[in-house]
């Protein structure tokens, strides 16, 4: 099995390094990844400047781009052999809820989806897992993943993708498959002045989780909800982001609208 693994972290970070040495006895593990931390860009391509390449040891690249580059040209033409799937991670911190919609791992896998491989996004959540700084503290996520790849992928329908967190302890509950919860809204901007006398900001941070059990779902929990209580969260998301309830909905009001101006 050809494995491709990419991140948002960097192709040095210690996240990245500690899965693709747990996924090397699933066979040939091929890292394309940015050469420096590039959180946040969700599935941003780069299409105002050509993109470099440099090959820092066998089988491991480094791209001057987003992680959504790094995974497009990993599978259109950098290599003469195809990838059965692609794996992004493992982040540097959660990617809970409304967290999808701008991160940067969970672009890469999505990118690895369009191409119609499966692909899974994996994060490490807890307090301290920024500071990490060696292989050795992503262990037990990257041992996590091997298990849950060598058992046999769940299959899931086209443009979807595993989003996993693991919660950062010694000692695991199991797993959990659950959906996408929401934060609240995200703190107030700050603003401050640099010393050349600039004004400046920093976007606030995330909001709070929302303790919102869905609809016909009152068996399964949110995402949050599983890794606060020490699970895996395993939620299946989509590309498609269109609401058909309200598609229909909203088909009908416009033709009643229409049929009464007229």
């Amino acid at each position: 099995m050809n494995i491709l693994v990419s991140n948002d972290d960097g192709v040095f970070a210690p996240g990245i390094q500690a899965l693709a040495q747990a996924l090397k006895p699933l066979g040939r593990i091929v890292i394309v990844a940015p050469e420096s931390e590039r959180s946040g860009y969700s599935s941003a391509l780069t299409l105002d400047r050509p993109l470099r390449l440099i090959q820092i040891s066998p089988d491991v690249w480094a791209v001057n781009g987003t992680p959504a580059d790094c995974v497009y040209l990993a599978m259109n033409g950098l290599f003469d052999f195809e990838f059965d799937l692609v794996v992004s991670g493992i982040n540097s911190g959660a990617n809970l809820g409304d967290d999808v919609l701008y991160s940067g791992t969970v672009g890469a896998a999505f990118e690895g989806r369009l191409s119609k491989h499966p692909a899974i996004a994996v994060s490490l959540s807890g307090p301290n897992v920024r500071s990490y700084q060696h292989p050795q503290d992503y262990q037990l996520a990257a041992n996590w993943v091997h298990d849950f790849i060598a058992r046999g992928l769940p299959v899931l329908p086209e443009r979807h993708i595993f989003n996993i967190n693991i919660p950062d302890m010694a000692e695991l509950q199991g797993e959990k498959v659950t959906y996408q919860g929401r934060r609240r809204q995200s703190k107030p901007i700050t603003s401050h002045v640099d010393p050349r006398g600039r004004q400046v900001y920093w976007i606030g941070l995330s909001g709070e989780a929302v303790a919102e059990p869905k609809q016909g779902l009152s068996e399964i929990d949110s995402d949050f909800f599983a890794v606060a209580n020490g699970y895996v969260s395993i939620t299946p998301i989509q590309m498609d982001a269109t609401n058909y309830e309200v598609l229909r909905n909203l088909q009908t009001q416009l033709a009643e609208n229409a049929f009464s101006v007229l």
